[in-house]
C-alpha cells in the first residue's frame, strides 16, 4: 500500500476534526448522530494523523465510547438514557419556541426515529454478560 502524501494527511486530519465537531454537537443537537461522526474522526485520524487518532482513542470523553462501540456494536445503558432524556428535552423546548404544525410533527418523527435507532442498539452490560456467561467454566 503507497503511503499518504503531506497533503493527504493534512485532508484525513482536517476532515477528522470537522467530524469531531460535528459529533461534538451531536451530543447536545438531537438531529445530529453523535457516534457514526466520532467513528468517522477516529478513521480520519487513522488515515492522517497518529497522534490525533491516538489522542481520540484514548480521550476520557470519546475514548471507551468509540472503543466499545467498534468493538462490541453496542453503547451504555446509561448513555442510552442519557441521550434519549436530551434528546426529547431539546425536541419539547424546541416544540415550544415554534408554533407551527408542520415543525412539531417533523420533531415527533426525529424523536420517533433516534429514539427506535437508540433502542435498536446493543447495550453494552448485556452484551458482556452474555459473552461472559457463553465461556466456558474453568476446571482445575
Amino acid at each position: 500500500m503507497k503511503p499518504h502524501t503531506k497533503k493527504t494527511n493534512i485532508l484525513f486530519t482536517t476532515l477528522g476534526f470537522v467530524s469531531l465537531a460535528l459529533g461534538i454537537v451531536g451530543i447536545v443537537l438531537p438531529i445530529l448522530p453523535t457516534t457514526p461522526f466520532l467513528l468517522l474522526a477516529s478513521f480520519l485520524f487513522y488515515k492522517g494523523s497518529n497522534r490525533m487518532h491516538d489522542w481520540l482513542e484514548n480521550n476520557r470523553f470519546f475514548g471507551s465510547y468509540i472503543k466499545n462501540y467498534r468493538k462490541y456494536r453496542a453503547i451504555k445503558r446509561s448513555a442510552k438514557i442519557t441521550a434519549i432524556v436530551l434528546l426529547w428535552a431539546a425536541l419539547i423546548v424546541s416544540s415550544h419556541l415554534v408554533a407551527n404544525l408542520y415543525v412539531h410533527i417533523s420533531l415527533a418523527a426525529v424523536g420517533i426515529g433516534v429514539t427506535i435507532h437508540l433502542l435498536k442498539i446493543k447495550t453494552l452490560e448485556t452484551v458482556l454478560a452474555q459473552e461472559s456467561a457463553d465461556e466456558p467454566a474453568e476446571s482445575d
